[in-house]
């Protein structure tokens, strides 16, 4: 009987359907053990099977954990917002919403080829009205909230307004940007505006003026983490800084409870490390720079390296400072309008930012020496600790010294190669550590500064000006920022013509965007008149808005009261198992467990931390094709045209490889017809040919070289790719795609099966087992079930190989033996060992069955395989029985041929016998 893996993999995927197995009502006096792959973002392209390592080895686990007996959730959804279905949006005038559904659709099914159990009923989608309502509820929350620094929490808004009515805010300790001290008197005497521009520095969601990223060809702000050498990652479109008026989430609060929670958790070192990084705390002190014409302004400039405070030439002000906010204060009169021309002019277009800054023609005071500090305003030097001022010591930092030499500032080296200080007055001939002990005092003692710490981590801003996202819920009376009531929530899209930004969200263009709140409903935009009816936030969340606390909802998907109930989330609280990319090790895991951490604080969840242990599945790397771009020409040129030197001059873009033919020659008809933004550039052929460079990277639908796993599908079958993808190596490691190398597991599977159908006929041996049998079945499943257990997931292929090359060589067939055996394949291979089981005679799924037992008693062999030595040199083995007196040993090793031998005729003078370990003779 052939193998005929089509048709056995669709009978099964059909039938698992059908019985919807893994979506049973659960006993909840049960252990659970709760899996999670990282949110998957539904593009176009559907999934590649750099993917589908992370979802094949949770499933994997999965059906273990439920073989040992635990009520296992492995859920699935989307996180479905995001900018590239609203650029295709732009491209085709499609609405994104109609885009997604497709997609997911196509994720699904590609899912469901694969033979993994996910829990589908749980399945939630971000842009779903229904869990977006939530996302809203919780901004709204955290909106209306502050952080109590001596609680070490969020507390309502509420408590807040009603100590600034009884004592103004001398007596609060909170997380705030608040510049001045209050009494109740003062702030009664308010207006409201005036009242909610002091509440927007405390609330935990705040409206503030921030200096952005700002990509006018996305039409949108983008995070750090979307751009790469001042250029978008999408596209390769220039990035500006701009100030812009934006929400933000008062993350920063929680930097303290970020990092300390790390210590209990079971992540990696280097997860851990990553995470402490991008928290970035650090021990300083707080060094006061008083302006020169103003001795009410001190510039506040944090440094953990105090010693240095004699090689202080200059001070950068950034173009973010909020000095400059008020920027008479800062420049010279004479240098004001040269200043904001500067400003004005500045952009980070170029890879290549040349070295430039402006004298504000205004000085601070060094605190010790007395000597004038020129202040210059540039973003050339950054300083992640000090967004307003840094202090420059350009002998010891290569970015202040490229400043200092091209605007001929004083360089003076203040600390030798041999970390001695040197022309610091009373530091000169200390150690770096000592020096920092002894001027931080002196420091302190003078009133020059205060001992701090600072973090890295900054508040996030929390607005995109797009139209695919959550809608934020708030709209303004009187410039005055006022939450939509929690029980009109959803707030939807509107529909809207087109989806082009503008330098504006496409929502400014949207006809049916106002709140009547005689009404509480979206009324038509003509009809504002700031009286009952007023305009809506414009802007819409980021995508990690939605994929912060997604996890939380697979726990009561349906619940349409609450976005979890208390005794689900006591139950499920904490995911025993998350899976996903090392690339989510900073930005995602951040964004969650603030959020968890701020949903703990009012109670609605139970633990302190989301995620109990997580596991980084390493990228699958596939062969991207790249191409170069002369922006300024606007031409795209072959890559044999260029040598090394130019082509570093350029910028680099992927493009899909699906567009290359033989000899990485790029078509030119098909990149034209399926990638708009090519067709404005002209293309610089050799000899008619465009080429393309090739690079062995990350495979990702943002770098264009991913494979679909459709056609594996077709050709080898799902249980094939599964093998496949975990034989590739460990799961935390980086593996390059070689489809070749499959063919193996394919032999292997087609020889499983005809190991079962001897002549073409099912065959299983009724007999019981012999002893030797019974202990090669028992060491299998002890390997696999330690391998498993230490996700060491490619080990169990190997295994299974030689398993199946001893059955075979033994001809052992007994049902005792290979029940067990198939039972250890379902993991890896659902069908085939579905239909297995079926032919073995049994009734239920092969997904109930327990997990095989196996007896230690079996695996303590009875023998032991003795080293004898001769005068300590290892001369042959004897096997004899633990329990075997030292007596018999003595005799039965002296009547052996072998000691005969090697005691040539002599009598020992010694015999050592170390039970169970090693035997020697003294001759």
């Amino acid at each position: 009987m052939d193998y005929n893996f089509k048709k056995l993999e669709k009978k099964w995927q059909k039938y698992w359907r059908y019985k919807n197995f893994f979506n049973k009502k659960f006993c909840y006096k049960k252990k659970k053990y709760y899996i999670l792959n990282m949110f998957p973002y539904p593009s176009g392209e559907g999934l590649h099977v750099g993917h589908s390592m992370g979802y094949i080895a949770s499933d994997i686990y999965a059906r273990y954990k439920k073989s040992k007996g635990y009520n296992v959730i492995n859920p699935i959804g989307f996180d479905s917002f995001g900018l590239p279905t609203e650029q295709y949006s732009i491209q085709t005038g499609i609405s994104p919403n109609i885009t997604t559904r497709i997609n997911i659709k196509r994720y699904k099914l590609q899912l469901l080829k694969l033979g993994i159990f996910f829990n589908w009923e749980r399945k939630i989608n971000t842009s779903d009205s229904s869990y977006f309502k939530w996302t809203q509820w919780m901004f709204i929350k955290m909106f209306n909230s502050w952080y109590d620094k001596t609680l070490k929490k969020a507390r309502s808004i509420n408590l807040l307004i009603s100590e600034f009515n009884r004592n103004g805010n001398f007596n609060i300790n909170a997380c705030s940007t608040c510049k001045i001290n209050f009494n109740a008197y003062t702030w009664k005497k308010l207006n409201s505006f005036e009242k909610e521009n002091i509440l927007q520095n405390y609330r935990i969601a705040f409206l503030s003026k921030r200096s952005v990223n700002w990509c006018p060809e996305l039409g949108t702000v983008l995070a750090n983490d979307e751009i790469k050498n001042n250029l978008s990652k999408r596209g390769g479109y220039p990035v500006y800084k701009k100030q812009m008026l934006q929400w933000s989430i008062r993350i920063s609060a929680y930097s303290e409870r970020l990092l300390n929670g790390l210590k209990k958790l079971n992540f990696t070192e280097n997860l851990k490390k990553s995470q402490i990084y991008w928290i970035g705390k650090k021990y300083g002190i707080n060094i006061f720079f008083t302006l020169k014409n103003n001795n009410n302004i001190k510039l506040k400039i944090f440094t953990n390296k105090p010693y240095s405070i004699f090689g202080v030439t200059f001070i950068i002000i950034p173009l973010e400072s909020d000095f400059l906010k008020k920027i008479k204060n800062i420049v010279d009169k004479q240098n004001i309008n040269k200043v904001k021309k500067y400003i004005l002019d500045f952009t980070f277009k170029k890879k290549d930012v040349k070295i430039s800054g402006i004298f504000t023609g205004n000085y601070v005071i060094h605190p010790f020496t007395k000597n004038e500090i020129p202040l210059y305003i540039s973003s050339f030097i950054k300083d992640d600790y000090n967004l307003n001022s840094i202090m420059c010591v350009p002998a010891h930092e290569i970015n202040s010294y490229k400043f200092a030499k091209k605007f001929g500032i004083k360089i003076l080296e203040v600390f030798s190669k041999k970390k001695i200080c040197i022309n610091s007055s009373f530091l000169n001939g200390l150690n770096l550590k000592n020096a920092f002990n002894y001027i931080t005092k002196i420091i302190v003692n003078n009133y020059f500064g205060k001992i701090s710490f600072n973090f890295k981590l900054k508040d996030a801003i929390f607005a995109r000006q797009r139209y695919w996202g959550e809608p934020i819920p708030i709209f303004f009376k009187k410039k005055i920022p006022k939450t939509i009531k929690v029980n009109k929530l959803p707030l939807l899209l509107p529909n809207i013509d087109t989806y082009l930004p503008n330098g504006n969200s496409p929502l400014t263009r949207a006809k049916f965007w106002a709140w009547n709140k005689n009404i509480n409903k979206i009324v038509y935009t003509y009809l504002i008149n700031n009286k009952t009816i007023f305009s809506l936030e414009a802007n819409t969340m980021p995508s990690w808005a939605g994929s912060s606390w997604y996890y939380i909802r697979y726990m009561d998907p349906n619940n349409q009261y609450f976005f979890v109930k208390k005794k689900k989330e006591k139950y499920w609280k904490n995911v025993d198992l998350y899976v996903g990319g090392i690339e989510h090790a900073t930005g995602h895991l951040i964004y969650a467990r603030f959020w968890h951490k701020f949903l703990k604080d009012y109670g609605f969840v139970s633990s302190e931390e989301p995620f109990k242990k997580i596991i980084n599945q390493g990228m699958i790397l596939g062969n991207s094709a790249i191409i170069y771009c002369n922006n300024n020409k606007k031409e795209y040129i072959s890559s044999s045209l260029l040598d090394l030197k130019e082509k570093k001059k350029l910028q680099k873009i992927n493009i899909d490889i699906k567009f290359i033919k033989n000899n990485n020659e790029v078509d030119i008809k098909k990149i034209n017809n399926l990638r708009f933004e090519f067709n404005n550039y002209k293309f610089i052929l050799d000899n008619g040919k465009f080429i393309c460079d090739r690079k062995i990277e990350k495979m990702s639908k943002s770098k264009y070289n991913v494979v679909n796993p459709d056609f594996i599908y077709d050709q080898y079958g799902a249980d094939a790719l599964r093998m496949y993808e975990m034989f590739l190596g460990p799961l935390e490691k980086s593996k390059i795609w070689d489809i070749k190398s499959i063919n193996g597991i394919f032999h292997f599977l087609k020889k499983f099966w005809y190991f079962f159908h001897i002549k073409g006929t099912f065959y299983v041996d009724e007999n019981s087992p012999s002893i030797e049998e019974l202990k090669f079945l028992n060491k299998t499943i002890k390997k696999i079930k330690s391998n498993i257990e230490s996700f060491s997931f490619n080990t169990p292929i190997s295994e299974f190989m030689i398993i199946l090359n001893k059955l075979i060589k033994i001809k052992c067939y007994k049902r005792q033996i290979l029940e067990p055996i198939t039972i250890l394949l379902s993991f890896y291979a659902p069908p085939l060992s579905e239909e297995i089981w079926y032919k073995l005679g049994k009734k239920k799924s092969i997904f109930f069955a327990k997990f095989p037992y196996f007896d230690i008693n079996s695996l303590l062999e009875d023998e032991f395989n003795y080293p004898v030595t001769f005068n300590g040199k290892l001369r042959f083995k004897i096997k004899l029985k633990k329990c075997e007196n030292i007596n018999n040993i003595e005799n039965i090793l002296l009547n052996n041929k072998n000691t005969i031998y090697y005691l040539n005729n002599n009598k020992p003078k010694k015999i050592f016998i170390l039970r169970n370990k090693i035997i020697n003779i003294v001759i």
